[in-house]
C-alpha cells in the first residue's frame, strides 16, 4: 500500500491561510476514511479532520471553522484548507487513513509530513 504524500505547508503570518494536499492511491481514498493529523514540537499527534469516502467531515475542536477538509476523487487527492491560522497551528501535518471508531485500527505507518509554520 503506497503512503500518501503530504505537500503545501509553509510559512504564514497569523490570520492567514494554507491549503495542504494529500495524493493518495485510488484504492485508499475509495474505502477508507482519509485524516489529516498534526503533531507540534514535545507534543502527541493529533486528528485534525477527516473525510469519509461519502463525504461526511468531523473536525477536531480547535479547528472547527477555521478548516476544511475535502477530497478530489478523479484526482486521487485530499485537501486541507487552514483559514484564520494561529500560532498554535504550528505542526508538522500528515495525511493518512482515519483510526477506527472502534480503535481497532490506528496508522502505524507515517509520510514525510509538511511543515506548516505560523510565525509573525
Amino acid at each position: 500500500q503506497v503512503q500518501p504524500v503530504e505537500s503545501g505547508g509553509g510559512l504564514v503570518q497569523p490570520g492567514g491561510s494554507l491549503r495542504l494536499s494529500c495524493a493518495a492511491s485510488g484504492s485508499i481514498l475509495s474505502i477508507y476514511t482519509m485524516a489529516w493529523y498534526r503533531q507540534a514540537p514535545g507534543k502527541q499527534r493529533e486528528l485534525v479532520a477527516a473525510i469519509s469516502p461519502g463525504g461526511t467531515t468531523n473536525y477536531a475542536d480547535s479547528v472547527k471553522g477555521r478548516f476544511t477538509i475535502s477530497r478530489d476523487n478523479a484526482k486521487n487527492t485530499v485537501y486541507l484548507q487552514m483559514n484564520s491560522l494561529k500560532l498554535e497551528d504550528t505542526a508538522v501535518y500528515y495525511c493518512n487513513r482515519a483510526p477506527t471508531a472502534t480503535g481497532s485500527y490506528y496508522p502505524s505507518s507515517w509520510g514525510q509530513g509538511t511543515q506548516v509554520t505560523v510565525a509573525s
